[in-house]
């Protein structure tokens, strides 16, 4: 997927001339975190968000650096603090040209943006116009439109047994002698694994898989040196019911 498939495009946007007080209003009003700034020529000149409201004069919660540090750091990173923290402008406390991505860049790569600098939005631009923004609740309200059920007319259960051993033997972490049976949509999970988190990986890759309705997990785990053995939970369950 790209981004333009599931950008917002109704942009909610500042000047630079916009008083904090009003972008904060904006953010509160619309529910929303951050605000592309954009000048009178329409171009994409920075970017406000809820961290930039934190450190201020007007909650006492501004910097208070050490004497030695503001030493260390110099009079321009005091001075840079002194405007962020009584600045009245969107302009004087906003992040100056921000991160952006085109309506093509992959989702791959939006996620690998935001995850390397730490950030929750991406201005979409197309040449310096922005077009649309993407957010961390884009990318979940994409993972909950994928992820709902679409009906498989080929979803038996021969089918479905299939398509989960493909899933699970393609991995590294496949358990030893896999074995799967499905009874109407019903999966159960045997082998041997050494590792507990292929327990919970081959659980996910069967429930990925159209058409089950419950996976049960039926894995043992084995200690590769010792031949120790331990079953499922599920398992010891049955054992202590029987």
């Amino acid at each position: 997927m790209r981004a333009h498939q599931i950008m917002t495009r109704r942009v909610i946007t500042v000047s630079p001339d916009t008083t904090i007080v009003d972008a904060a209003n904006t953010m509160l009003t619309h529910r929303i975190s951050g605000l592309p700034v954009i000048d009178a020529a329409g171009k994409l000149v920075g970017i406000v968000s809820e961290g930039d409201f934190i450190c201020r004069i007007e909650i006492g919660t501004q910097r208070k650096r050490a004497r030695w540090l503001k030493v260390l750091l110099g009079t321009g990173r005091e001075a840079s603090d002194f405007i962020h923290e009584r600045g009245r402008k969107v302009g004087e406390i906003m992040t100056p040209e921000p991160l952006t991505v085109s309506e093509d860049t992959s989702l791959e790569d939006v996620v690998a943006l935001m995850e390397k600098h730490d950030i929750k939005r991406l201005p979409v631009v197309r040449g310096d116009q922005i077009v649309g923004i993407v957010t961390r609740s884009n990318l979940l309200q994409a993972v909950v439109g994928l992820a709902r059920e679409i009906p498989d007319p080929t979803a038996d259960d021969d089918h479905i047994r299939d398509r989960i051993m493909s899933s699970i033997e393609a991995s590294a972490w496949c358990p030893f002698g896999l074995s799967v049976i499905v009874r109407d949509g019903a999966v159960h999970l045997s082998g041997a694994i050494i590792d507990e988190r292929a327990r919970q990986a081959a659980v996910v890759a069967a429930e990925n898989i159209a058409g089950v309705k419950e996976v049960h997990d039926n894995l043992c785990w084995v200690d590769p040196m010792s031949g120790l053995y331990l079953n499922s939970s599920e398992d010891n369950k049955l054992a202590t019911t029987a």
